[in-house]
């Protein structure tokens, strides 16, 4: 049984209809579960919290600023802070790697290439 003219007209309205409908529910679902897991942020001044970076001079073309969305509230850590060595950027904002040691080396065979992966100390 084929559909042709008014049939063919009627059957795309109800489908498009359907779509409609099921569109509406996962919107209002998304709505409803970004409301339960939505929270306020709320920063003091002795937070660590920034949004704009103090970058060196050498940096001054990287663009200071990030988008608020990805602030998180940081609870410093005397373990996690990293004494920063002094790293020469060019001006294309590449640098020169240099490893000290590697003490492995694997191959690992993917669908259609291969990957090597190499432990650098």
């Amino acid at each position: 049984m084929s559909l042709l003219g008014r049939d063919l007209v009627f059957d795309s309205l109800e489908k498009v209809r359907v779509i409609t409908e099921r569109l509406n529910m996962a919107q209002s679902r998304q709505k409803f579960r970004s409301i339960i897991w939505r929270r306020d942020l709320e920063f003091s001044v002795d937070d660590w919290v920034a949004y704009e970076l103090e970058l060196p001079l050498e940096m001054a073309m990287v663009h200071p600023m990030f988008h608020v969305s990805i602030l998180r509230k940081y609870v410093d850590d005397p373990s996690s802070t990293i004494p920063l060595k002094v790293v020469n950027i060019e001006e294309n904002l590449t640098y020169e790697e240099v490893s000290v040691e590697s003490f492995d080396q694997q191959v690992k065979i993917l669908r259609n290439k291969e990957v090597s992966f190499l432990k650098v100390l």
